[in-house]
């Protein structure tokens, strides 16, 4: 199959560009060529800026891509660019989303006032309805919103699109450094972490950036996923206090976590909203499983962890 990645640079994407690589599929990459990563031999680049997508119209045709993925659209108009540049190339695309789309989130982060969501939260549960929820608090992503990005992509007919929406990821190469603040804490020498009663039983689904580009590969190749939206993530979501123990057991920590008897203040956070996704749908309709054990994953993760702390 011949299949164009926008983005593909950073994070997840070298996991997926080597996952399809390795599966014997044709890639190109469209990026602006500012991340630096070890291509496979055979796979193509086009540099360019998506802000001016359809200016590549032409180059994009000579590959004659049968699948567009799109790892990195943010906004709507990135979304619409895509869908404009090749409803007359390709046959499908397929784009990144992320469970920041649902109301539970909205509820989570307080930016929206409804009572609590029932769980777990399937791919036909109710979305935010607040729209652009970084706006003014993230510079950059004021206008960032996953919810119109999906409806671009999935209301197109002659382009049909698949959508995955992410949980959070982790692994090898991941720029937030979401186990930092914990290995940080085992690595001072600390005996015990404390986690506040609310925030040790809070859990939100996770996946290891491996499986989730297995995931993504899944969903490009095969052609049931056409029209389809999947929730991606590990099969069981640990709360706060499982996932900081788990941490600590790959780390060869000896230490405890304990859990304080007040609730622990927050600046922000509705912790009575957990945020745990059934991904039974993905598992069922294109036989999805993990690739990579949790606790392989999050051994892979660690060890990467500690070889690249951050700059101080």
């Amino acid at each position: 199959m011949n299949i164009i990645i926008i983005g593909g640079t950073r994070f997840t994407g070298p996991f997926v560009v080597k996952s399809l690589y390795e599966a014997g599929h044709e890639i190109t990459i469209f990026h602006r060529g500012k991340n630096k990563m070890e291509l496979p031999d055979g796979v193509r680049e086009i540099l360019g800026d998506r802000k001016d997508i359809a200016s590549y119209k032409k180059d994009f045709k000579k590959f004659s891509p049968e699948v567009i993925l799109d790892m990195i659209a943010l906004t709507e108009e990135d979304a619409l660019g895509v869908m404009t540049t090749f409803k007359d190339i390709a046959r499908r695309v397929t784009s990144i989303s992320s469970q920041d789309v649902y109301l539970a989130f909205g509820i989570f982060n307080e930016f929206e006032d409804a009572p609590v969501e029932a769980l777990p939260i399937t791919e036909d549960s109710p979305l935010r309805r607040n729209l652009y929820p970084y706006r003014g608090d993230i510079s950059g992503m004021d206008n960032y919103d996953k919810i119109l990005v999906e409806k671009t992509f999935m209301n197109e007919p002659d382009l049909p699109g698949t959508i995955l929406r992410l949980p959070m990821v982790y692994g090898p190469g991941d720029r937030q450094r979401r186990l930092y603040e914990f290995l940080k804490k085992m690595d001072d020498n600390n005996d015990s972490i404390p986690l506040g009663k609310n925030i040790a039983t809070w859990r939100w689904t996770r996946g290891y950036v491996e499986n989730m580009a297995y995931a993504i590969t899944l969903a490009v190749t095969d052609e049931r996923a056409a029209g389809r939206i999947y929730n991606v993530g590990d099969e069981k979501t640990l709360s706060m206090i499982e996932w900081v123990r788990k941490i600590g057991e790959a780390a060869q920590w000896k230490g405890e976590v304990l859990i304080e008897e007040k609730e622990k203040p927050v600046d922000e956070g509705n912790y009575e909203q957990d945020i745990i996704v059934d991904t039974g749908r993905i598992r069922r309709e294109l036989g999805y499983k993990e690739i990579v054990s949790f606790e392989e994953g999050l051994r892979r993760t660690v060890a990467w962890e500690m070889a690249n702390p951050p700059a101080v």
